[in-house]
């Protein structure tokens, strides 16, 4: 499903160098302890001065501490070594009260986790550590930490890739981080975004919802919302490694009479220009596991549920050989549903990465390249044709067409009523399209 949620111009562009090509980093200059990031411009300086956004990770970088995070540990450092000096005087010492001691270790510890990311949260730590149990800021931190693991384990595949890092902010309120990259060695075009907007939803928005069977009391026609998300999509250069996309997404809405109705959605799904039976069988037992931890019945239903909404309608085909797909989860409970959630989030490295290395040196010749450009031309239909996501992006105030359309690749061809010849690895994939499979049992 392409990046959801509403999105808007007017971002701040950083480039990362990822791989096992990064250099270690240097010392942050002096001028750095202003709040300016290492080797970042002034337009990406904005907010708390910590965080990546400019820093290398994958292969053998290390990431960059900001520079207000290396000048506390080291006081700490030397605070440690006066202390155990000056032993004697510590019965005259007035100690920290043990509140106080907990509220800074658990900021030491979201500054910390933040530090990983691929740039600074949407929403400010002073926020997030007011609210440390609040629905929105575990959800923010996981899509935060998703997209960081995804990227440095897709730079470190195709070494030397560069992912621009671009930052946007929503004039409604919110904004996201989309980090793309192109014309790799491996990967023609992946894409890797967040986004946490909050405002009114639109007249087709909640038109949208409505048509899900959704029911909401709004004041005056506005409904306020607040959403949030992770959404990839990754296209492979070789025509044997397939193609992948994964969504997983967090909605809130308060009606008019102060209820609040949540619920979360998502899913990933695999999309092969050629079959291939161990690949299928790695990539759906993987979600499987996943599902399993929290309900056996998850993986069947799920997996159901992702056949019949990945179908191009006009063609009469699915747009891959599926995965898991699900939204409007709204019970048992919010905490229950997260975990789920946040399970099938790092499932995403392990069902996917494996693939792509198998075969992204694979041989291939022009005729399968074609057959992978005709791919990807369905892969388009279905996404500007029936995508849920991409409507909703598209129907959202302040929608930033940049994000919605990273899902798109950089190539792809349409011929005119073009068939497969019988009996061939081309009309294989296609049987496979018509006739979804059941990989695991």
């Amino acid at each position: 499903m392409a990046s959801s949620l509403g999105r808007l111009s007017g971002s701040r562009w950083g480039s990362l160098a990822l791989g096992r090509g990064c250099r270690r980093p240097r010392a942050c200059p002096p001028e750095s302890a202003a709040g300016r990031f290492c080797g970042a411009g002034p337009e990406q300086t904005r907010g708390l001065g910590y965080g990546m956004g400019t820093r290398g990770v994958g292969g053998g970088g290390r990431a960059r501490r900001a520079p207000w995070l290396v000048a506390g540990l080291a006081a700490g450092l030397a605070g440690m070594a006066a202390a155990s000096l000056q032993h004697l005087a510590r019965a005259d010492m007035v100690p920290r009260t043990e509140g106080a001691s907990g509220a800074s270790e658990r900021a030491d510890e979201l500054a910390l986790r933040c530090s990983s990311f691929m740039a600074q949260p949407v929403t400010t730590l002073s926020e997030l550590r007011a609210r440390p149990g609040d629905m929105k800021t575990q959800m923010e931190l996981l899509i935060m930490e998703t997209q960081a693991q995804v990227c440095k384990a897709l730079a470190q595949l195709d070494r030397g890739a560069g992912f621009s890092v671009d930052r946007w902010e929503r004039k409604e309120g919110g904004g996201g981080i989309s980090c793309v990259l192109q014309d790799g060695q491996v990967f023609e075009k992946a894409g890797v975004s967040i986004s946490v907007v909050h405002g009114s939803l639109s007249e087709e928005a909640i038109k949208q919802m409505r048509s899900r069977g959704k029911v909401f009391k709004t004041k005056n026609g506005q409904l306020p919302f607040c959403a949030m998300g992770v959404s990839s999509v990754i296209h492979p250069k070789n025509p044997h490694a397939p193609t992948f996309h994964f969504n997983y997404r967090y909605f809130e809405i308060e009606e008019a009479d102060g209820n609040k109705q949540w619920w979360f959605g998502g899913g990933c799904d695999l999309t092969p220009t050629y079959l291939n039976q161990e690949d299928a069988v790695h990539f759906h037992k993987t979600l499987k596991d996943a599902c399993d931890q929290h309900d056996p019945s998850f993986y069947p239903k799920f997996k159901k549920w992702c056949d019949d909404y990945f179908v191009i309608k006009h063609r009469g085909e699915r747009r891959g050989i599926g995965g898991i797909f699900f939204d409007d989860l709204d019970s048992p409970s919010k905490e229950d549903v997260f975990r789920f959630v946040q399970s099938c989030a790092r499932a995403v490295v392990p069902s996917y990465i494996p693939l792509v290395k198998k075969h992204c040196n694979d041989p291939f010749t022009p005729q399968e390249k074609q057959w992978q450009q005709l791919r990807r031309g369905r892969y388009v239909e279905f996404n500007l044709l029936y995508d849920r996501g991409t409507k909703f992006g598209l129907f959202t105030p302040g929608s930033r067409i940049e994000s919605i359309l990273m899902s798109l690749p950089l190539t792809a061809r349409w011929e005119y009523m073009h068939a497969p010849l019988k009996n061939s690895k081309e009309a294989e994939i296609l049987e496979i399209l018509h006739h979804p499979k059941d990989w695991v049992h």
